[in-house]
């Protein structure tokens, strides 16, 4: 009995020991690949989502992957290379735009302020009393009292330059990565597959599917969504005149990712060309403004809904629940996360059990075994004894 007891003793600290020696192991693993587990993350979602796009392209090159491959990365470093080059062009364009302004502050005086401005309800006297306090210092006594905030100013800004090169960093990893995963796409996605299938049967295969749809409708709904409408309101913006047409609308790329749309660009446009006395083009860009800014109600739930067959309730939240949870990878981690716990709760709640794991399939349905081990489907069947 003593001798049972003391192997029993013996085996649960094995037991425990290799607990622990494995989650040590799988923590110090983290730890090292944590500089990469973002851009992976991207790189993930990316091929992901390119991956229909990659194969025509194969297709196109007489089926060769390494040419493919090539043109895909070269793409994406082109989808940070051009926005980049287009705000250093308009910067560059417009460095005559931005001598006369700094002239024209140089030289600004701020006019008495209106009558009406003391009148306003709760704010009026606060304002009015602001307002003359900047007149009487001018424009030198206006510097001298931002110069606090000013400096914390330039303290954010050093800090996100050096941000920016982090994220060059990041992005070059990303771009090496998806490589890598382009080239031996296949194999991943089996691997991937073969995981479910050991975590849940043909429920987790599923899921792991219904996983990469989700990428690819978010890709589709979020990213061809805010090429469309930054694009459209880029293109108002040039022909109403607007300077800094280039950066506005990179802004607009990003404003349109984050879910918050062109309208704070398109609005803050319109109303310079008012200021400016431009009526007949603040009015179009008014007109195209509210066009752009509702496009996307259109467009996104058609293309959410071409690549995954989910609630667009589901999907928009996952976008800006994602977005504010884990930055900017969000947009793509939650919607996958909140399309996987939909499936998990639908089926825990549905009385069909078809696909629980370790349930036996109806008959006439394909063997799973067939898709894990190819050579289950083609193996000779069992030999039979002829009757009589």
């Amino acid at each position: 009995m003593s001798d049972e007891l003391a192997r029993a003793r013996s085996a649960l600290a094995q037991g425990t020991l290799g607990v622990l020696f494995l989650a040590l192991l799988i923590g110090g693993a983290l730890w090292v690949l944590r500089p990469f587990i973002g851009p992976a993350i991207w790189a993930a979602m990316i091929v992901v989502a390119t991956w229909p796009l990659m194969r025509r392209i194969q297709g196109l090159l007489g089926g060769r992957r390494a040419p493919a491959t090539l043109l895909m990365t070269i793409g994406l470093l082109l989808l940070f290379v051009v926005p980049l080059s287009m705000a250093i062009g308009t910067i560059v364009g417009n460095a005559d735009t931005l001598v006369g302004w700094a002239r024209a502050v140089a030289s600004f005086r701020m006019a008495e302020p209106p009558p009406w401005l003391a009148s306003l309800p709760m704010v009026g006297p606060a304002l009015a009393g602001l307002w003359e306090q900047l007149v009487a210092a001018g424009i030198d006594g206006a510097f001298e009292r931002l110069a606090p905030y000013a400096g914390n100013f330039t303290r954010w800004f050093v800090s996100e330059v050096g941000s920016v090169g982090y994220l060059l960093v990041q992005f070059l990893l990303t771009v090496g990565l998806a490589a890598v995963m382009f080239q031996q796409g296949e194999s991943w996605a089996e691997t991937v597959l073969r995981v479910g299938r050991r975590l849940g049967g043909r429920r987790g295969e599923h899921i792991v599917e219904l996983a990469g749809a989700a990428v690819r409708g978010v890709a589709l709904g979020v990213g061809v969504t805010a090429v469309v409408q930054a694009g459209l309101g880029g293109i108002a913006l040039a022909i109403a005149g607007v300077p800094f047409a280039g950066l506005l609308t990179a802004v607009m790329v990003m404003l349109c990712l984050a879910q918050i749309g062109p309208l704070p660009v398109l609005l803050a446009a319109t109303g310079w060309l008012f200021w400016q006395g431009q009526t007949g083009w603040g009015l179009f860009l008014l007109a195209a403004s509210a066009v752009v800014g509702t496009l996307d109600n259109f467009i996104r739930p058609v293309l959410i809904r071409m690549g995954a067959d989910l609630p667009l309730l589901l999907i928009l939240a996952g976008v800006i629940g994602g977005l504010f949870a884990f930055g900017l990878v969000g947009i793509f981690v939650g919607p996958v996360v909140l399309a996987v716990a939909w499936t998990l709760l639908a089926a825990w709640t549905s009385d069909d059990d078809e696909l629980a794991p370790g349930s036996e399939p109806p008959p006439g349905a394909p063997d799973a075994r067939a898709h894990s081990d190819p050579s289950a489907a083609t193996a000779d069947p069992p030999a039979t004894t002829p009757p009589g």
